[in-house]
């Protein structure tokens, strides 16, 4: 068995070398691919063909993927979160000190002096209004408390600043994480209202979309200084403009160019830099390739975001991998259809998340092809396959 990747953009080389030869042919688009493998590629339905079982993106978000339609086709959507989570901190702090010094019309203006007998004096002269502030005893807002929002709080506390955090969604694990000092907001306007920085560290969604708007921002401490390394529709961008024209805001940083914040007083535009590391870019690249395997070679599912996690250790050679609706009497349906064909279920897991569901099914004899099209056959089936595993090649 030969698992085909199928890889766009460009992927950290210790990230591929996790694709043994032989048991894997790794290309540029590779015709008719077991996986797909991307970064930034905004990858159409018309670019996945039916070969396709799984598409893994090296970094967190998946805007880029169409991951309503792959659910509907019973493909899992991997990334890679947290594995850039320390790349986008450093900068963050980066941008905080940027506005605290007033790095970047401090640069513009010695950029833009002639040379000439008076340098120095007009260095001296100039340099007062660039006078800033430092930033133990300040107040940092951090709007998400997942990998880089917590990492974010902790490293803003050793610095001497306060946290005051906002997450009503954050899992069990992140708020173990999370120490005990950063202060827990009720609201995103106590967080604007109560914080000298405010650093957005959300997903992009319907309920994120906008999310800092006029009426959000109009509750802001005057002097707020607002930085996004999230996405750039989590705020409004006309409303951010408005505010600093108001000096409601003192600047906003973000990684997100856009035609209309050029050139704007009080606005830093960095170009995508937030994972763009080699460390980050490497750290993404083996931890979406080494659950590409996992699921290629195991069927197992670990940071897929439309499917549930599920783990079982394997006990057959026999395996049989089931994406369905998750809708009553499907595991019945499965293990009735496998009974009558004579086939007897070692160990079965069967995990739901929102209207998916994903079965494991280990068998003490292999499923003819026909016994498999029969399940797949079976009304909410989203996909089925036998899953064959890679010898002497643990992922």
């Amino acid at each position: 068995m030969t698992y085909r990747i199928a890889v766009y953009n460009a992927i950290s080389a210790r990230g591929l070398e996790r694709f043994p030869a032989g048991a894997y042919a790794v290309g540029k688009a590779l015709a008719d691919p077991d996986a797909i493998l991307l970064r930034s590629h905004v990858l159409q339905p018309g670019e996945i063909p039916p070969s396709v079982k799984a598409i893994g993106r090296a970094g967190a978000g998946v805007n880029n993927i169409p991951v309503e339609e792959m659910t509907r086709r019973g493909i899992p959507v991997f990334n890679a979160p947290g594995a850039n989570a320390n790349a986008v901190k450093e900068l963050v702090l980066a941008a905080m000190l940027i506005a605290a010094r007033n790095l970047v019309p401090a640069v513009q203006y010695v950029q833009g002096l002639s040379a000439g007998g008076d340098f120095d004096r007009r260095v001296e002269d100039g340099k007062k209004q660039f006078a800033g502030f430092e930033l133990p005893g300040r107040t940092l807002g951090v709007v998400g408390l997942g990998a880089v929002g917590g990492l974010l709080a902790d490293t803003a506390l050793r610095l001497g600043m306060k946290v005051l955090g906002y997450d009503p969604e954050i899992t069990v694990d992140n708020a173990w994480r999370l120490p005990a000092s950063v202060r827990r907001a009720a609201s995103i306007e106590e967080v604007l209202k109560g914080s000298d920085f405010v650093s957005l560290h959300v997903p992009l969604n319907a309920h994120t979309r906008n999310l800092l708007d006029a009426p959000r921002l109009a509750a802001a401490r005057r002097g707020l200084v607002l930085l996004n390394f999230a996405r750039d529709a989590v705020v409004d961008e006309d409303a951010v403009l408005a505010c600093l024209e108001e000096k409601r805001l003192k600047a906003y940083i973000c990684d997100f160019p856009s035609p209309r914040l050029q050139g704007r007083a009080g606005v830093v535009a960095l170009p995508h830099l937030g994972a763009s590391t080699a460390e980050a870019e490497e750290n993404c690249a083996l931890m979406v390739a080494e659950q590409l395997r996992e699921f290629l070679e195991q069927g197992a599912i670990r940071n897929s975001v439309n499917f549930p996690s599920v783990e079982m250790a394997r006990e057959s050679a026999h395996r049989i991998a089931i994406a369905n609706a998750n809708v009553p009497n499907m595991v019945g349906q499965i293990s009735t259809t496998m009974a009558q064909a004579g086939l007897n279920i070692h160990n079965m897991v069967n995990k739901s998340r929102g209207e998916m569901a994903y079965t494991l099914v280990d068998l003490d004899s292999a499923a003819d092809p026909q016994v498999v099209a029969r399940i797949a056959r079976i009304p909410g089936v989203l996909s089925i396959r036998s899953v064959e595993s890679v010898p002497g090649s643990a992922p």
